[in-house]
């Protein structure tokens, strides 16, 4: 006869399939996200509402994934009128900062960061700009960055390549190289959700043979998670994009300004291509709608790739 399982090793498996529970409910990249605004804000609770706006998706979305958390005991639940409101719970504060570990925050960008930012751009734009104005550059994208856009995570290195897209823009906008391949700027109001799409779907049809920028009149501080899902369904990457403000220099340096519900956000200047793609924002749709808009991006970009072809 085999001998019943002793209490202690009982509870020892049960512990563990506790963890195993807990991991997999903060292991979802949207989760993360979630616990990484919760323990970010002031008070340590965020409404839904607000982090439902800061995601860029739905309320029943964020909600499902609350509960989901909150059932597993590593966030707690508060109604005040009829805002509900989520904390974490205080013994499992570790635990969250552990999940979150892997996904890095940099609130501020120290100085001599920033100065070995622009010393390095300095040197990749020997010739073109002098360092004083590739650092005047550095400090204004990271600004723009971290107050326009509000981008917490991998803060550095996006400065740096933000700075530089500016740069590169700024010296074909003046005239300061002979670069012959076509810019196309995509614009919406938060550069997290169609012109993502557009630019992902025109960068894996197009390869090297366009240069694809994007921007937001009202940039928010991360890519829509459902954004990269659609991407994802179809083999597309997005390829580290994030959203950032619209600024003059990317937009003289276009060839195509492909508008996308951002209205009169654009200056206008002679000699470029504007285009205005009526699009639904996939911020206020299901997964099925993203899908929809995705696809009717896809006929567009085909569109748009073969008149580039064509000149």
């Amino acid at each position: 006869m085999h001998a019943e399982p002793r209490l202690p090793g009982l509870l020892e498996r049960a512990a563990a399939e506790q963890i195993a529970r807990n991991l997999r409910a903060m292991a979802d990249p949207t989760r993360v996200q979630i616990l990484s605004l919760i323990v970010e804000s002031t008070g340590g609770r965020r409404p839904v509402t607000e982090l439902a706006d800061e995601l860029g998706l739905t309320q029943p979305t964020v909600s499902h994934h609350l509960r989901i958390m909150a059932d597993e005991g590593i966030l707690e639940r508060s109604q005040e009128g009829r805002q509900a409101w989520y904390s974490v719970v205080p013994s499992r504060v570790s635990d969250v900062f552990e999940s979150v570990r892997a996904d890095p925050i940099a609130a501020t960008v120290a100085p001599p960061v920033l100065a070995r930012i622009s010393a390095d751009l300095a040197v990749r734009f020997a010739g073109t700009f002098s360092p004083e104005a590739v650092a005047e550059y550095v400090h204004d994208s990271y600004q723009l960055l971290a107050h326009s856009a509000k981008i917490t995570r991998y803060l550095p290195s996006l400065t740096g390549r933000f700075a530089a897209d500016r740069l590169r823009a700024l010296a074909e906008a003046e005239g300061l190289t002979d670069d012959k391949i076509p810019d196309i700027l995509f614009v919406c109001v938060q550069n997290a959700g169609r012109s993502q799409l557009a630019s992902a779907i025109l960068r894996s049809l197009a390869g090297e043979s366009v240069r694809v920028l994007t921007a937001g009149s009202e940039p928010a501080g991360l890519v829509n998670p459902k954004i990269i899902a659609a991407l994802d369904e179809i083999g597309v990457p997005l390829g580290g994009e994030y959203p950032k403000p619209l600024t003059d220099e990317v937009v003289r340096a276009a060839d195509y300004v492909i508008t996308m519900g951002c209205g009169d956000a654009c200056p206008i200047y002679p000699g470029k291509r504007y285009l205005d793609w009526d699009l639904s924002d996939p911020a206020e749709l299901s997964m099925d709608g993203v899908r929809q808009v995705r696809d009717d991006i896809d006929g567009r970009v085909r569109e748009l790739l073969t008149e580039l072809n064509s000149r």
